[in-house]
């Protein structure tokens, strides 16, 4: 049989796939303990939501210029991505990378986490002690989970490409005030706009599910990469309208906060941030 040359996307994802598949089985228990409790999830309800953020705000300013100086990297990454997207023939990814830098909010927010985690334990807590989390016992199973996020990402970018190329492509846009009124004035550019908007609904939703309390769990137990993404996905079926009204509130606070040029996200950030923590400690429960 002649061999053939697949559609790269399609390659990826499958290079993608048997990459993740294998290193769940050869690191299943990465950063866990065979013998650790399974936990109890709760309910949780919007009132749970709101004292989340209520104490992810007191966190945020209790630690005030510490808390910046963790996120400031964040915004500085996302306003040089952007900045290398203008330079160059990518426009037509500048809306896709915006919106799917929050993919990576997770990772982002880990330092954030740890914070919480010992001002909650009445510990001594500054700026450097978000990095602690570099000396956690599950810091190998966070940065594998880490790492999921970044291909999802990544799988994100190349699926809008997919779609610009066969909306308003092949051609790479070369200036921006044709490429706008390109997508705004035609079919094909409100056609890229619904299956974008749609395609990046379900990536954000399935970000949502993987980590709504995984990465907060892996910090606080040592449990493994399986078990956390699956008590993630338990406190989703538990609560399936409560986690779509935190997705709800991130998704908003991240779009406002990348106003200017993700400055806001050095107020916006920690709030968010220090706030999944409680709500992971609201949602699930050891006995």
């Amino acid at each position: 049989m002649d061999k053939t040359i697949g559609n790269p996307f399609s390659w990826f994802a499958q290079r993608l796939g048997a990459a993740g598949a294998h290193a769940s089985a050869t690191v299943g228990q990465l950063g866990g303990e065979a013998t650790a409790r399974e936990p109890t999830i709760r309910r949780i309800t919007r009132a749970d939501l709101m004292d989340a953020l209520r104490r992810g705000a007191e966190d945020a300013a209790a630690f005030r210029a510490d808390v910046v100086f963790v996120i400031l990297l964040y915004p500085v990454l996302g306003v040089l991505l952007f900045a290398l997207t203008l330079q160059g023939e990518l426009l037509h990814i500048l809306f896709p990378l915006a919106s799917g830098f929050a993919l990576l909010g997770p990772v982002a927010a880990v330092g954030l986490y740890e914070m919480s985690r010992r001002r909650e334990r009445g510990e001594d807590t500054d700026w450097f002690s978000a990095f602690a989390v570099i000396r956690s016992p599950s810091f190998g199973a966070i940065f594998l989970l880490g790492l999921y996020l970044a291909a999802i990402f990544v799988v994100w970018l190349l699926t809008a490409n997919l779609i610009y190329q066969e909306t308003l492509g092949p051609e790479p846009p070369t200036a921006l005030a044709p490429f706008l009124a390109a997508v705004f004035t035609t079919g094909a550019g409100w056609t890229m706009i619904g299956l974008g908007v749609a395609v990046g609904f379900v990536f954000a939703a399935v970000v949502l599910v993987l980590s709504v309390v995984s990465f907060p769990m892996l910090l606080d137990r040592r449990v493994g990469v399986p078990r956390a993404v699956a008590t993630s996905m338990k406190v989703t079926r538990e609560n399936p309208r409560t986690v779509a009204t935190w997705g709800l509130i991130v998704a908003l606070g991240l779009v406002l906060g990348s106003l200017p040029f993700f400055v806001g996200l050095i107020l916006v950030l920690p709030v968010l941030g220090h706030a999944t923590w409680h709500l992971y400690r609201r949602a699930v429960r050891w006995d």
